[in-house]
């Protein structure tokens, strides 16, 4: 999942030919999350070069019901699915069935290569077309249940907001679908990329996919012990060090106080935030070949190249090195 676009003088610009991706319609298909789809992936763009080439495709035919009352009248478009490079699908009602010919629809798109992107319950469309046999997938809490009793030959993860492979990545709840989308657009043309898409939608900063879903209650309005401001401090000065002492002055709680807030609001440990933190920024840091490994360590908090690779293994299974040598060998592809 590491993956990227590329940089070249003014004067010989790249000619970056934008990824297919097809946004899946049908009857009773929730508008929210094929808006957040919409938002995403038909209005990116490098400057003035569009990244994605989207376009609606339908796979039932005549007159369709969509959430809101609206309606439209479409012909499936069975035999086009396999000519696109993301395929997503925005939440399958959870009781549906899926019919042969969009079963072997998909399973063809597959086949040739193409991925998928799931919102919230669209990943029971690819498990009832068989598509999810040793993959890693996930689903809104509501339907965990239910996706665990059906989809026996998948992991299912029961808290992320998004989980998957190179092929299938499927996300939570409605809204951790704009972190999923997100997280694709960084894959595919860096984390600059993404945070211009964030930034127009105003969206929060990146969520890695193992943060927690759900709080177990609501959290109160912000008060004096909110986190939030305070982490976007810790964020602007992660080269220096947070010892728990440090983090718990600066939210103005005790100790004990801070891991509990941090447990119930993040769902980690503030060490674990911190790490999840400096690793996220490092990852931006290395998308620029202009940085050496000391320096990204130092600006990323960890002091050491060792530190750093210490952590990237243990977090992302894959060294700096490693993962700077991807992303500029797909941007040099690109």
């Amino acid at each position: 999942m590491n993956q990227i676009s590329s940089i070249q003088s003014p004067a010989t610009p790249r000619k970056v030919t934008p990824k297919k991706v097809a946004i899946l319609i049908y009857d009773q298909l929730c508008t929210f999350e094929y808006g957040i789809a919409v938002e995403i992936f038909d209005t990116v763009q490098s400057k003035t070069v569009p990244l994605y080439q989207c376009e609606t495709v339908p796979i039932e035919s005549g007159d369709l019901q969509l959430a809101g009352g609206l309606q439209t009248s479409c012909q499936a478009q069975f035999d086009r699915l396999s000519t696109f490079d993301l395929i997503i699908v925005p939440g399958w009602p959870p009781h549906k069935s899926v019919s042969p010919e969009i079963t072997n629809a998909l399973q063809a798109a597959m086949h040739t290569g193409a991925r998928f992107m799931t919102i919230c319950s669209g990943i029971f469309l690819l498990v009832r077309a068989g598509l999810t046999h040793g993959k890693t997938i996930t689903t809104h809490w509501q339907y965990i249940d239910q996706l665990a009793t059906e989809a026996t030959t998948a992991q299912v993860e029961e808290n992320v907001l998004y989980c998957g492979d190179a092929q299938i990545m499927s996300s939570a709840g409605s809204a951790a679908g704009f972190d999923l989308g997100l997280e694709i657009v960084r894959q595919d043309f860096g984390t600059q990329e993404a945070n211009r898409v964030a930034q127009r939608l105003v969206l929060p900063a990146h969520r890695e996919g193992g943060q927690k879903q759900f709080v177990p209650r609501p959290i109160a309005h912000p008060q004096k012990g909110s986190l939030a401001k305070y982490l976007d401090q810790v964020r602007q000065k992660l080269d220096e060090p947070w010892p728990i002492k440090k983090l718990a002055n600066l939210c103005h709680m005790s100790e004990r106080t801070l891991m509990r807030r941090f447990q119930e609001i993040v769902g980690l440990s503030p060490s674990q935030w911190l790490n999840q933190e400096r690793i996220y920024f490092a990852r931006s840091l290395l998308e620029k070949d202009h940085f050496t490994m000391d320096e990204i360590a130092q600006k990323a908090g960890f002091n050491t190249p060792e530190t750093m690779r210490h952590h990237f293994r243990t977090q992302l299974n894959i060294s700096p090195a490693h993962y700077r040598n991807q992303f500029l060998a797909i941007k040099k592809d690109g």
